[in-house]
């Protein structure tokens, strides 16, 4: 604040020094000079001068050109763009392209015809087809696909699947009618699509262009119907009989059927009229107009009560005589049939015993029980019960019936109302009872030639009751129990001296105090079925030594223990026939005998707890045979007397 007073005075103290009178004589004149005329150089622009920037925040001066270049490009673009928009305009409006200016949203495709049809009889459509381009269409193909099953009028043997009509030229702003007329199949009440496209090209291209229309129709009926007949109500394992009717529908034959039926799961076919082409297939031929074709299907139902097992059945026909199968499903239906408990329920049992495994011995008592129980909500009369026996060929003159009758021709037992007093005459509902019958098996001898024998028993129950609808009036019911016969397996075990095959040692009679060498030869047996994992074993007492040989060395295997004594034949599997119909199985061992003077006049054991076990795989049962000790009173022992047995001083 100080500075521009002290400024001020200054100004003001000269001020006052050119104006005052005291100071003017201090002043000298000056002399004057003469003004100069000269020419000032005048700049047009103001000028300063610029400080100094560092060089690193100059701009480089490529970018001037870089924006320069850039603003060309833009120049540039902007001229193709409205060269390309007014040269497409002229091509397209005026020059040769104006044939490119065409799409297939501007071709009418029209079809009309019936919504509905008959499955079978002929139908025509119309297909109408207009250019609203302002190009013609060149080269133009109708091309008509139809559903499957679709046949010609003019030949109703082959299958048309499509069909291609061609239509030449369409003027701009033509059109064209062209009428088509097929034979179409298909179910009641099914759908199907006849989808028409049009193929065409422009002037100038060789590319293909396509239109496209569909049009649907509803088949108001089929040309077959299909029916099936039968009981709605089924025994387990009762015959079955299932009728197939495949009537024609059509005003014209229809070629070329195929009738295909599914079956159930627990259905097994026995016959059919007529036979079948294949397995579930049957090839009708041609059916005429009004023409009923039946297929009788038979064969029996397996299942539990309570089970509904559906049939299926397909009629159609197929493109080729060479298909399998139907490849124009034209109509279908299916069938129920419930599976009841049988009417007469029946049991066996042989010796008291029940269900499967079992068992007999060869030569042993079979005793066969027969319950039956009627399992329906009526009564049943006239029943009678037949068991048939089969397999094993059993002596008739064996069997005894109890209110029955055995009928040796077919190995039959009956009992009816006549046999059983008129117990089988009329059954109540609930009702229970049983039959009974026995017989002998077959011995060895007579079973020994065959293998795995079995008997089997098959029980077939028939009866009426009043007819229901949909049940069969004629019953019938069935039960089979099969009898396995075991095989008669047997051990044998013989001690030798004098036909010692390893040469005896010793006295004979055994002396106490020395020792006697003998042999003991195992040999087994077998009838009819094989027998696996075979095993023999035997125990030394303590007073019998293991020598260590036996024969045949080179087949058999033989071990001992002689911690606990025990001698061990690994058999292993013993063919059926073994000693019968072919060479039995044997071994020989080798043991030593010292007797004590305790044992003197005694006939000591030599080997004990002889047993014999395996698995007969007929029965897959166990087996297990035994045979007496063996003793030094070895009769069959050819020279060998009754005085030998026992031990001497």
């Amino acid at each position: 604040m100080q500075e521009p007073s002290d400024e001020y005075e200054k100004i003001e103290r000269l001020r006052r020094a050119m104006y005052s009178r005291s100071l003017s004589p201090k002043f000298k004149d000056r002399p004057r000079r003469p003004l100069e005329s000269g020419k000032s150089q005048v700049g047009e622009d103001w000028e300063r001068e610029e400080p100094e920037v560092p060089s690193s925040l100059i701009a480089p001066r490529n970018i001037g050109a870089g924006r320069s270049a850039m603003r060309w490009f833009l120049i540039a673009t902007v001229a193709f763009f409205v060269g390309a928009v007014g040269f497409f305009a002229y091509y397209f409006t005026i020059g040769g392209g104006a044939s490119f200016a065409s799409s297939p949203g501007d071709i009418g495709i029209s079809i009309s015809g019936p919504l509905h049809v008959a499955g079978g009889e002929s139908a025509e459509l119309q297909v109408a087809i207009s250019n609203r381009n302002r190009a013609a269409l060149e080269l133009a193909d109708l091309i008509v696909t139809y559903p499957p099953g679709t046949r010609s009028p003019s030949d109703l043997k082959s299958d048309v699947p499509s069909q291609r009509i061609p239509l030449g030229t369409i003027e701009s702003g033509g059109m064209r009618q062209v009428p088509i007329r097929a034979v179409f199949a298909g179910a009641e009440g099914q759908r199907a699509t006849v989808k028409v496209e049009l193929e065409y090209r422009l002037a100038g291209s060789s590319a293909i262009f396509v239109a496209s229309s569909d049009y649907e129709i509803v088949f108001s009926s089929s040309p077959l119907s299909i029916s099936l007949e039968g009981n709605s109500e089924t025994v387990s394992g009762q015959p079955i009989l299932l009728t197939i009717n495949v009537t024609s529908n059509a005003a014209v034959p229809v070629k070329d059927v195929l009738l295909s039926i599914g079956y159930p799961f627990g259905f097994v076919f026995s016959s059919a009229d007529p036979n079948p082409a294949r397995a579930g297939v049957w090839e009708l031929g041609d059916i005429t107009p009004g023409r009923t074709v039946r297929v009788a299907v038979r064969g029996t139902l397996t299942g539990e009560s309570g089970d509904e097992r559906v049939f299926r059945a397909t009629i159609g026909t197929r493109k080729t005589q060479n298909s399998p199968g139907i490849d124009t499903p034209l109509s279908d239906n299916s069938y129920r049939v419930l599976v009841s408990q049988p009417f007469l329920g029946l049991g066996i049992s042989v010796n008291k015993k029940g269900g499967a495994g079992v068992i007999v011995a060869p030569g042993g008592d079979v005793d066969v029980t027969i319950a039956w129980q009627n399992n329906l909500s009526t009564a049943i009369t006239d029943a009678v019960i037949v068991a048939r026996l089969s397999g094993v060929q059993i002596d008739g003159e064996t069997v005894r019936v109890a209110e029955g009758f055995y009928r040796s021709s077919d190995s039959a037992v009956l009992w009816d109302k006549t046999t059983t007093a008129g117990a089988l005459s009329n059954l109540p509902s609930g009702a229970k009872g049983e039959v009974t019958f026995s017989f002998k098996m077959p011995p060895s001898e007579v079973l020994a030639m065959l293998k795995n024998p079995n008997l089997t028993i098959t029980v077939n129950a028939a009866g009426k009751r009043l007819s229901e609808s949909g049940v069969p009036e004629n019953l019938q019911s069935a039960k089979a129990q099969t009898i396995k016969v075991a095989s008669d397996l047997q051990v044998y075990a013989q001690g030798l001296y004098y036909g010692n095959p390893f040469g005896s040692v010793g006295p004979m009679p055994p002396k106490s105090g020395m020792e006697t060498t003998y042999a003991v030869v195992f040999a087994v047996t077998n009838t009819t079925n094989k027998i696996k994992d075979a095993k023999l074993t035997a125990t030394l007492p303590s007073y019998v030594r293991w020598l260590g040989m036996y024969t045949p060395s080179s087949s058999e295997n033989v071990t001992f223990n002689k911690d606990n004594g025990t001698i061990s034949w690994s058999v292993g599997d013993i063919e059926s026939g073994a000693g019968v119909s072919a060479p039995l199985r044997q071994v020989a061992i080798a043991i030593g005998f010292t007797p004590s003077t305790s044992q003197i006049g005694e006939s000591p054991v030599l080997m004990q707890d002889i047993t014999l076990t395996g698995t007969d795989t007929s029965t897959n049962a166990p087996v297990t045979r035994t045979t007496k000790d063996i003793t030094t009173n070895i009769q069959g022992d050819k020279g060998f007397k009754s005085a030998d047995s026992t031990v001497v001083r």
